[in-house]
């Protein structure tokens, strides 16, 4: 049973080492490369997305008591897919019925499955890419990367970490205790995992497989039956990877029903149905901190598992590289039209302005070149395009038009020319952190606000509070000055949020890669989870012992 693991040993061993050193490693290649995947693969993997297109996805023996299916695509052709479909208490059922085999398999027979299926999935990229691209609105290459390779990355880093965890503590051991002149007292003592039970996973649409591959390998890995309730309006990248468990799963001889995918429709979802179920032992989820709230409340005595909404932000004090920072900056605001979770939404910059390498310059002027910046980055169309992606969500266009009439407009929001999708670049508002606190709210998507602030010590010290308030998950600071520095590294450490400082090349405050940078902190507001760390898996399981006298 443990041939997969053997197989696949030398990817955990190599994650293994990766998580611990923290630098750079990647088990997936990112490059949508015929060269890495196979000459044919960027054909094949369109082929088979649009093969499943207006049919109904099979999972053959999944339960079912109705179908569903309402996926848009944000570039605009309605996918037509039909997915199996059954209320909460048929899911848990199933769920529960499949649990007990996996939860007596072994730590390396578990592993090596989950190792194998992050392999499968690698290798079903391409099509994945398109699942992304066409229920998010990313643009190819980035569904390609985010929605494959680096939520791979980050599926096996979950798994790494579960096993280092679950490996800690030996399976056995004797236990030898002297006595004096009396006879030591002598136990052989045993340690088993066992798993909490049914883990649930709430998927968001932006980033359907990113968020949700932590969650779910390290669920999978320790033991717990999975229940994956995907986003509405991003079913398919889900669906595809519920079916490529089940596939795996079966092949090894394990109930398929370990893995359930929990479809439903819009204005129709069983979400809270599954939360509040006494049986679901584990939830992750992403997405709103409203319903992030409610998940909290109504989860019982699960253990919940959040990532939620917060407001980011970039402080400028002062630069040596101006153009590279407004550039860079001009990017960040841009990608997927700011609907990352990472994305900066407050640029707090001096009201008296900045010292850089060209000089003073004017908060004006600091403004004035950002927008510079975002118009020479989108100019092109095509460019544009690849950059902002599609809009994912009808609500975030009517939220960039209501967040028109809260700053003065430095630059307005537009679609993206001759595009056919839903689009919007970024809209840039000025306000005096004096005056308004509309920046003080998350405005989800291409929103972003330059504030001004008395001087650079203020805007460290509103950024950081805001993050305590209301939780971040990244900020960035520009500076020169080392003392400030020193100041900002520790007021972001005491909020809790990940900082990054004097980015100015091919590197962005938005990314966070796998097996060294840990996504978000669980120490605000933004959410109570990091993928990942220990505290992410290791309570995932308990360590249950028993014992007797050791006989000669």
């Amino acid at each position: 049973m443990d041939a997969l693991f053997d197989r696949h040993q030398p990817t955990l061993a190599a994650a293994l080492t990766a998580a611990q050193e923290r630098g750079y490693w990647s088990a997936y290649p990112e490059i949508p490369s015929g060269k890495i995947y196979g000459e044919s693969a960027r054909d094949d993997g369109l082929a088979s997305y649009s093969a499943r297109l207006g049919r109904h996805f099979e999972l053959p023996g999944h339960p079912a008591t109705t179908q569903v299916g309402a996926e848009v695509s944000p570039f605009g052709p309605t996918l037509g897919i039909t997915y199996p479909a059954a209320d909460a208490g048929t899911l848990i059922a199933a769920s529960q019925a499949a649990g007990s085999a996996w939860a007596a398999a072994s730590v390396k027979t578990r592993v090596g499955i989950c190792l194998e299926i992050l392999a499968r999935l690698n290798r079903l990229s391409f099509e994945m890419a398109h699942a992304v691209m066409h229920t998010t609105g990313q643009a190819f290459a980035m569904a390609f990367q985010a929605g494959g390779p680096h939520a791979q990355d980050r599926g096996l880093e979950a798994v790494a970490y579960a096993f280092a965890e679950m490996t800690r503590t030996p399976t056995k051991a004797v236990w030898n205790k002297p006595q004096g002149k009396g006879d030591a007292i002598i136990l052989e003592k045993h340690w088993r995992v066992v798993p909490r039970g049914i883990s649930l996973v709430i998927g968001c649409q932006t980033f359907p497989t990113w968020n949700s591959y932590p969650g779910l390998f390290a669920s999978l890995s320790t033991g717990n039956t999975v229940i994956v309730k995907p986003h509405p309006g991003a079913i398919l990248p889900l669906a595809i990877t519920v079916s490529v468990i089940r596939q795996v799963l079966g092949e090894e001889g394990f109930a398929a029903d370990i893995a359930l995918l929990a479809a439903d429709a819009p204005g129709a979802e069983i979400t809270r149905d599954l939360v509040e179920n006494d049986a679901v032992s584990i939830v992750d989820y992403t997405g709103s901190s409203s319903f992030g709230e409610w998940v909290r409340k109504h989860a019982g005595s699960a253990q919940v598992y959040t990532e939620e909404t917060g407001v980011n932000s970039v402080v400028i004090a002062a630069t040596d590289d101006f153009a590279g920072m407004c550039a860079n900056i001009a990017f960040s605001l841009s990608l997927y039209s700011g609907q990352m979770c990472t994305a900066p939404q407050n640029i707090y910059v001096p009201k008296n302005g900045i010292e850089t390498n060209e000089g003073h310059k004017s908060f004006d002027d600091v403004a004035t070149e950002i927008v510079a910046a975002i118009d020479d980055l989108l100019g092109d169309p095509a460019r544009a395009a690849s950059v902002c992606g599609a809009i994912a969500n009808a609500a975030t266009v009517k939220r960039v038009e209501a967040a028109r009439s809260l700053g003065v407009i430095i630059r307005d929001s537009a679609p993206i020319a001759a595009v056919e999708a839903r689009t919007a670049t970024p809209l840039i508002l000025a306000v005096d952190a004096e005056q308004t606190d509309a920046h003080e709210e998350e405005r989800f998507g291409p929103i972003a606000f330059i504030v001004g602030v008395t001087d650079a010590t203020a805007g460290i010290a509103q950024a950081a509070w805001l993050a305590r308030q209301k939780g971040a998950i990244t900020a960035a600071l520009y500076d020169v000055h080392d003392g400030r520095i020193e100041a900002a590294v520790d007021a972001f450490a005491a909020a809790g949020v990940n900082l990054s400082i004097n980015l100015t090349g091919g590197i962005f405050v938005n990314q966070s890669a796998a097996f060294s940078d840990f996504h978000v902190t669980g120490a605000n507001p933004a959410g109570n989870a990091s993928l990942t760390d220990t505290a992410f898996v290791a309570n995932r399981f308990r360590t249950v012992m028993w014992r007797r006298p050791k006989t000669a």
